[in-house]
């Protein structure tokens, strides 16, 4: 099924015309109401009347967080505060929170695309759904709560946190829909283990998994626990929140919803954009939103883009898995790795589960990592040899995948942090030890 065939299945023409009217609407209303917009376009020798086609976004300069905060709050409003009547923020926890507002009309539109991306993974108005995600500031819950009303599905707006209950929930209401991250997916299931009840055996067919990426072995992993479906959706607060794009039931990639976002691929050392299919950072306009437009956002995630058809009959672009993001890299010895990297040698590693912990120190000068690791079977605990033979098997996947030396722990099962949020995987030390 498709929500939308009219903008999903449209040609590419059709897309294109579209989307250069709402670039040129967008570019407009920001010059003439958002003075930052204003100053950067000015500066740059550009005014609304260059933009005289989808080519000619190249030549804006690009928006970056940091001066979301240096506006903050409503520094880059384009609306008078009278139309606004939805604030979200982020936590602000590595500086300003970067606030995020919404006209009417801009709930309506995402409202909108977030039916697109639900309906796309097989959701329907016959489900109901279970969101895991913390409700408040945090964009997610709300994004998905609306997008499930407007396809008529019923919600269940539990928010994340006390595990036992929304396992409990899951089984007494017939949840057919899980939304939640990744990481709480797995801890879901760990505790449901615990409670001595199998998730695949409940009504759950659908998990909507988004707000970190994780791994297609990941993905299987869950799939596997709760015997569903699971589909990634991509999105982040800055730009509206979920529904930028998303997985159908094929899998091959995000659609993205083109009317209301245009995603370009940059080099993100140079700038430059890259050609279809090319690696590199994503970059997204919004082109529908109206209460705070962005210009040339920069996400700081990496991915790549292609226009080929979709087997699932949405002519949409898609976008590849998120590979990690350019703030996230860690340079190692010399060596670029994205924790991703890490996630996919466990998870293809049979004696290991998938909770981890990344630590790097720094001793003599040179940079160390450690990473911790669960078994997932307590039997092994009882062969020394089966432990050391397994840490060496996981230390050589890993140095031909990250052409580095890692030192490789094993823990007891259910030893490691759980996330209820966003998962935190990696502890850099290295500037406290020496």
């Amino acid at each position: 099924m498709i929500w939308n065939p009219e903008i999903e299945q449209a040609d590419r023409k059709t897309i294109q015309e579209l989307q250069l009217s709402r670039l040129q609407d967008t570019v407009k209303r920001a010059y003439e109401n958002v003075p930052f917009y204003r100053q950067t376009l000015d500066k740059a020798g550009i005014t609304p009347d260059d933009i005289k086609s989808l080519d000619d976004l190249k030549k804006i300069p690009f928006t970056v967080k940091q001066d979301m905060r240096d506006h903050y709050p409503y520094g880059l409003l384009a609306v008078p505060m009278s139309e606004v009547v939805r604030i979200h923020a982020s936590s602000g926890t590595t500086g300003s929170a970067t606030v995020v507002a919404y006209t009417k009309e801009d709930l309506e539109i995402w409202s909108e695309c977030m039916a697109r991306l639900i309906v796309m993974s097989g959701g329907s108005k016959d489900d109901i759904a279970q969101i895991a995600f913390g409700y408040g500031l945090f964009t997610g819950a709300l994004g998905l709560h609306y997008g499930m009303e407007k396809i008529g599905a019923a919600v269940i707006p539990i928010s994340s946190g006390n595990t036992q209950r929304q396992v409990q929930f899951l089984k007494d209401f017939g949840s057919t829909i899980l939304v939640s991250t990744p990481s709480y997916a797995l801890y879901i299931s760990d505790v449901a283990a615990q409670m001595g009840i199998d998730l695949a055996e409940l009504p759950v067919r659908i998990a909507l998994l988004g707000s970190e990426g994780h791994t297609e072995e990941m993905n299987a992993e869950i799939e596997r626990r709760w015997g569903v479906i699971a589909t990634e959706n991509y999105g982040l607060s800055e730009v509206m929140g979920p529904g930028v794009s998303g997985e159908c039931l094929f899998k091959e990639g995000m659609h993205i919803n083109e009317d209301a976002f245009i995603v370009e691929i940059i080099d993100p050392e140079t700038g430059q954009v890259l050609p279809e299919g090319s690696e590199g950072e994503v970059v997204i306009t919004t082109i529908n939103k109206f209460a705070q437009p962005l210009l040339r956002y920069r996400t700081r995630d990496i991915s790549s883009v292609t226009t080929e058809p979709c087997r699932c009959g949405r002519t949409s672009m898609r976008m590849s898995k998120i590979k990690g993001r350019s703030d996230d890299m860690l340079k190692i010895r010399g060596v670029n790795v994205f924790p991703s990297q890490i996630e996919r040698v466990l998870l293809n590693t049979k004696g290991v589960g998938p909770s981890y912990e990344v630590i790097l120190t720094r001793k003599n000068f040179t940079d160390q990592v450690e990473v911790v690791v669960e078994i997932d079977d307590m039997s092994l605990l009882e062969s020394y040899g089966e432990l050391e033979a397994l840490s060496r098997r996981i230390q050589e996947k890993m140095q031909q995948e990250l052409l580095i030396k890692v030192k490789v722990t094993l823990a007891n099962p259910m030893s490691l942090r759980r996330y209820e949020g966003k998962a935190r995987r990696v502890r850099d030390l290295r500037g406290e030890t020496e």
